[in-house]
C-alpha cells in the first residue's frame, strides 16, 4: 500500500488492516506502525526538498511584507480595530520598522511604509523583496498599474526589486519569521501593559513605535555595521498617493474608492483630484487644498462605507429642518450614538416637524458651543429618565458665562519721587 500511495497515514493504513483482517491487529499496534512506516520512508520514500540557508551581506537586501494583527485583539474608543501591520526589515543586522495599516495591502500603504523605513533608517539598501502582492489588486488592470508604480517606487531610490514566487513564502522567510516574533513581542507588551484598549490610533502607533524600538535595540551593534553600507538617500521623497478624478454632487458628497465622503457645501459642483493615502485623502481644487480627512476602506462587511461630517450638513439643515426626517445619509452622520438615540425617542414621541426642528437645533448647539461630548452625555442621562431635552434650557445650560473681570486699584506715585531719584543719581 504504501509503494502505490507513498503519503499514506500509519492511522490509515492501520484501519485498512482492521477492515481486512478483523481481530487481527488491535489499536495499540498504531505507534509501531507509525515507526515503521517512518522507516519505510526514509529507506524508500520519495526525495524531500532542501532548503538553503543565505547568507547576507551589510546593506544587500531589505524585505517588506504585510501580516493581519486581528488577534492581538486592540480596540481604539471602546471598538475594535481590525488592522495590519507594514513591516520592512533589513536582512543582515534585523533592524526593522513597523507601520499600522488601515484597510488592507495597498500600494499606498507599500509606498509610505517603505519610504518611512528608508528614510528612518538613513539609507538605502541595493535590493528590496516583496512576496508577489497579490492582494494588493483586484484585476489585470490594477496588477499592471500596480507593477509600473512599484518600479518606479524602486527607481526612485536606486533599489533593484525582486518578489518571491507565489505560494512560497520560506523564500521570503527572512521577513516571515520576523512577523511571528513582532507580533509576539507585542502581545507579551501588551499582556504587560494590562489593557488592549487605547484612545485613538496615534496612542496605539506610538505603542507599537516602543516595541518595535525595544526590538532594535538588541541587534544594535549589527545595524550600526549595516547602516555604513546602505546607499545615500535621494533628495526627496516621491509620491505615495493614488490620485483620482471626483466630482462632488449636489447631495455634497463625493466617492472614492466605493466610498462616500462629505465635504463643505461650497464645494458641491467642483471636480476635485483626490489624493488617496494610505490613512487619509487630500482634495485638490486646481492647486489649492480645499479639504483633508481620515480614509475609510470599503470591506466584506460594509462595501460601501459612508464618512458623513454633520458640520457640513449642518447649515443647509438649519434652513431645512423638514428634510431630516428621511434623509438617506441621517443615520450616517450622528457625531456620536447617543445623538442617534436622542432621534429615535424624539422621532417616535413627537410631531415629524417638531423633531427635525429640535434635532437640528441640538446638533447647531453641540457646533456652537463646542459641546460634542457634554451634549451626549446630557442626551443620555435624558433618555435614561424618558425625558426628552428642552432645547431652551440646554441653550442656558451651555451659554457662555461672561467672566468675572477682577478691580484692579493703581496708585501712582507723586511726581516728586523721581526729582528725588534724579538726585540721589
Amino acid at each position: 500500500m504504501l509503494q502505490a500511495a507513498p503519503s499514506l497515514m500509519a492511522v490509515t493504513l492501520l484501519e485498512e488492516l482492521q477492515r481486512r483482517y478483523p481481530e487481527k491487529f488491535a489499536d495499540s499496534v498504531l505507534r509501531t506502525l507509525q515507526r515503521r512506516v517512518g522507516q519505510w520512508r526514509a529507506e524508500h520514500g520519495v526525495e524531500q526538498e532542501i532548503y538553503f540557508a543565505q547568507e547576507h551581506p551589510p546593506g544587500r537586501l531589505g524585505l517588506s511584507d504585510f501580516t493581519v494583527a486581528d488577534e492581538l485583539d486592540v480596540s481604539l474608543g471602546g471598538l475594535a480595530f481590525p488592522h495590519r501591520l507594514y513591516q520592512f526589515a533589513l536582512a543582515h543586522s534585523g533592524w526593522r520598522h513597523v507601520r499600522v495599516v488601515l484597510g488592507g495591502e495597498s500600494f499606498q500603504s507599500l509606498a509610505a511604509g517603505l519610504q518611512d523605513a528608508l528614510w528612518m533608517a538613513g539609507g538605502v539598501p541595493e535590493e528590496h523583496r516583496t512576496d508577489s502582492l497579490s492582494a494588493a489588486f483586484n484585476n489585470l488592470a490594477e496588477q499592471e498599474e500596480l507593477t509600473q508604480r512599484y518600479q518606479a517606487l524602486c527607481q526612485h531610490y536606486g533599489l533593484r526589486p525582486t518578489r518571491n514566487n507565489a505560494g512560497i513564502s520560506h523564500e521570503n522567510g527572512a521577513i516571515e519569521a520576523r512577523q511571528g516574533s513582532l507580533k509576539k513581542s507585542l502581545d507579551q507588551a501588551l499582556l504587560l501593559r494590562g489593557s488592549r484598549q487605547f484612545t485613538d490610533l496615534p496612542a496605539y502607533e506610538q505603542f507599537v513605535a516602543e516595541t518595535v524600538r525595544r526590538l532594535n535595540a538588541r541587534c544594535a551593534r549589527a545595524w550600526e555595521a549595516e547602516r555604513a553600507c546602505l546607499k545615500p538617500l535621494p533628495a526627496r521623497r516621491t509620491a505615495d498617493f493614488e490620485e483620482v478624478d471626483a466630482r462632488v454632487s449636489k447631495f455634497g458628497v463625493f466617492s472614492a474608492k466605493s466610498v462616500l465622503y462629505s465635504v463643505p457645501s461650497r464645494l458641491a459642483g467642483h471636480r476635485l483630484k483626490v489624493r488617496l493615502h494610505s490613512a487619509h485623502l487630500e482634495a485638490w481644487l486646481g492647486a489649492v487644498k480645499v479639504f483633508e480627512c481620515e480614509r475609510l476602506y470599503a470591506s466584506a462587511a460594509d462595501r460601501h462605507p459612508r464618512r458623513i461630517d454633520w458640520r457640513h450638513m449642518l447649515p443647509s439643515l438649519k434652513r431645512k429642518p423638514g428634510a431630516f426626517a428621511r434623509w438617506v445619509l441621517r443615520d450616517a452622520m450622528f457625531p456620536r450614538s447617543e445623538y442617534a438615540q436622542a432621534w429615535e425617542c424624539m422621532s417616535a414621541r413627537l410631531p415629524e416637524r417638531q423633531a427635525c426642528r429640535l434635532m437640528v437645533d441640538l446638533l447647531d448647539l453641540a457646533d456652537r458651543a463646542g459641546i460634542v461630548a457634554e451634549l451626549a452625555q446630557v442626551l443620555a442621562a435624558l433618555q435614561a429618565q424618558g425625558a426628552l431635552p428642552d432645547i431652551n434650557a440646554l441653550r442656558e445650560r451651555f451659554a457662555p458665562r461672561q467672566p468675572a473681570m477682577p478691580v484692579v486699584m493703581v496708585e501712582l506715585p507723586a511726581t516728586s519721587v523721581y526729582d528725588e531719584l534724579l538726585e540721589a543719581a
